[in-house]
């Protein structure tokens, strides 16, 4: 294959992941649109319609459920047989260079879910491969997965962890792919994960931790990292193990990001109760922050949590359709404006309505109505805002880019914090009010006199919202608030994040 990247691949071997901008775009290719016959699309017609788009919705990667081959339609790509080629449903593994290629050349990186943590039993695939255990344990204890009735690799074998580790640098050698995502992380790291007693064996300390596991993940990211400067490897880590995207001369995995499953369950946890009784589940909200930079972390909003009966994002928001719209708008701007890298997953950025189905493409005719409309004009700008203030993201990973300014107002839940990025980086302020209840002439403090700008308002009439606002931005005087040294008078829409950016630095 003839490449045409190699101005994105020199610039992705000098940037520095955890301070430059990254948000994600989690897709299934076989749902995200299908021809009208149902058909899926091919790679070629992906590279030009979804790269496009994504790269319009200011996301700077694309995550694609796995792409590897496998028999099952409704395992998503979670159960991989074909580990070294990409699935046929799409077409040629020369396709999906070509995506890539498209991807890259547009400034869109393109990310892969991999899924080292077990492996099918059909005859075709890896199981028993020769007649005996040769991949797997033989004791089912260690060999055989009870979540999904799978085999599970052997991972004190030299050969099988050289085969894994070979697959990982295959997606980044040959099809020069950015990051892989690995699934089921925690899985992997607990001898007795998802096992009663009597079913798992400890270790040789006696202990429930896979110290082979462990072993591989280190040598995999030490092997991504040193051969391919730039790439990523994030973790789905739902524990609290430690130090899973710290180096592994320092003890830890090696990986570079984990995703914040405490943050999603805690975040959704809140909005799911009804206004007047969020007061009693504050915390929620603010706990995420005692942990925050203990990883580097995605924030992640992904299919899993739109699957299985959860129904959509939008569907799980309390009150009338109003209140559901502007409380997702809110969340999202929340979100954008929260340490950690963003993911959302396809939909969630138009507010689809339903729960995803992965037999059938996405409702992109919802588009027509004003409110899902809006939904995708506020996350773009998000997007736009997320890249274009360095505050936003520069550091995202580093507790020294965050301070709260409101923590405690239970009783109104209102929420404001200040995000800094750095020596003449104008920061910004976000600041939440998650009743319906406008709150006029509310005071907070600020780092700085003169102007501050709103730069993003959720209860814009763009974004479907009532549009009260601050007429463009508010003055800070000088005066002790909040323990800073200046303070202004805000004006906090029903159902809303304000975001507000000081302008002396521009």
């Amino acid at each position: 294959f003839s490449w045409s990247d190699r101005g994105w691949m020199a610039a992705r071997a000098e940037r520095d992941p955890g301070r430059a901008p990254l948000s994600i775009y989690e897709v299934h290719l076989g749902s995200w649109r299908r021809h009208a016959d149902g058909r899926w699309l091919d790679w070629d017609e992906l590279a030009a319609t979804l790269v496009p788009y994504a790269v319009d919705m200011g996301f700077t990667h694309v995550e694609l459920m796995p792409v590897n081959e496998h028999p099952l339609d409704a395992s998503w790509g979670y159960q991989p047989i074909g580990l070294f080629a990409p699935t046929a449903r799409h077409g040629e593994p020369a396709g999906f260079a070509r995506f890539v290629d498209r991807c890259h050349r547009a400034g869109l990186g393109v990310i892969v879910d991999w899924v080292p943590a077990h492996f099918p039993v059909d005859p075709h695939g890896l199981a028993q491969f020769d007649g005996t255990a040769l991949y797997e344990h033989a004791d089912p204890r260690l060999g055989f997965h009870p979540d999904w009735a799978t085999a599970i690799y052997d991972f004190g074998r030299r050969e099988v962890v050289n085969f894994l580790i070979a697959n990982a640098l295959f997606w980044l050698d040959r099809y020069h792919v950015d990051g892989l995502r690995v699934d089921a992380v925690a899985s992997m790291l607990y001898l007795d994960y998802s096992r009663k007693a009597g079913e798992w064996r400890p270790n040789v300390h006696g202990g429930n931790e896979n110290l082979e596991a462990i072993a591989f993940l280190r040598k995999l990211n030490e092997a991504v990292y040193g051969r391919h400067p730039g790439a990523l490897t994030i973790a789905e880590e739902s524990t609290a193990w430690p130090a899973v995207s710290r180096p592994t001369y320092t003890g830890g995995l090696g990986f570079g990001f984990k995703w914040n499953m405490g943050w999603m369950h805690d975040t959704l946890d809140y909005l799911r109760h009804e206004p007047v009784h969020r007061r009693w589940h504050h915390d929620r909200m603010t706990f995420g922050l005692m942990y925050a930079f203990a990883e580097n972390f995605v924030l992640p909003l992904s299919h899993d949590e739109v699957v299985h009966g959860k129904g959509s994002l939008l569907a799980r928001m309390p009150g009338d359709a109003w209140q559901q719209f502007a409380t997702l708008r809110a969340y999202f701007a929340f979100m954008w404006a929260y340490p950690g890298k963003k993911l959302v997953f396809m939909g969630q950025e138009f507010a689809q309505g339903r729960e995803w189905n992965f037999d059938a493409g996405l409702d992109w005719n919802l588009l027509d109505l004003h409110w899902h409309r809006g939904v995708q004009t506020l996350v773009r700008d998000c997007n736009r805002l997320y890249r274009g203030q360095r505050a936003l993201h520069a550091r995202d990973c580093e507790a020294d880019g965050f301070r709260w300014i409101v923590v405690d107002d239970r009783d109104h839940s209102v929420f404001a914090w200040l995000r800094t990025g750095g020596d003449d980086t104008p920061p910004v302020v976000a600041v939440a009010n998650f009743t319906p209840v406008p709150r006029e002439r509310y005071r907070i403090g600020l780092p700085r006199p003169g102007r501050w700008r709103e730069i993003l308002n959720t209860d814009a009439a763009a974004y479907g919202g009532s549009d009260r606002g601050n007429a463009g931005g508010v003055d800070a005087r000088p005066g002790d608030s909040h323990g800073l040294p200046c303070h202004a008078v805000v004006t906090l829409p029903p159902l809303s994040v304000v975001w507000f950016v000081h302008e002396g630095g521009g």
